[in-house]
């Protein structure tokens, strides 16, 4: 699987890329069907404590899938989007094996 990670308007953090690489693995090792992954993390200007914005694009055979979270932390945005995706993946792969 391909991976383009982005900071928007923000410093590069490679921690937080190494973090969400192996995430990612862990999915891609699950679900052998991914193809390309785009992840985009942002900062917003949020008066409360949220603000680190995760959003994350899979490309696979069909439509693609996208999911965002916006947490307190970037790494429990990265958790509840690989989340969010993977319960998209898990439907997907219900709908292919009814057929």
């Amino acid at each position: 699987m391909k991976l383009d990670i982005q900071f928007v308007q923000m410093p590069v953090s490679e921690a937080l890329e190494a973090y969400t690489r192996k995430k990612l693995e862990k999915l891609n090792q699950k679900y052998d069907s991914l193809i390309h992954a785009s992840v985009f993390f942002k900062l917003e200007n949020d008066k409360t404590e949220y603000g680190k914005v995760c959003e994350i694009e899979l490309s696979l055979y069909g439509p693609r899938i996208f999911a965002a979270a916006n947490e307190i932390h970037f790494e429990m945005a990265v958790k509840h989007t690989i989340c969010s995706l993977e319960k998209q993946l898990v439907k997907r792969k219900e709908a292919f094996l009814t057929y």
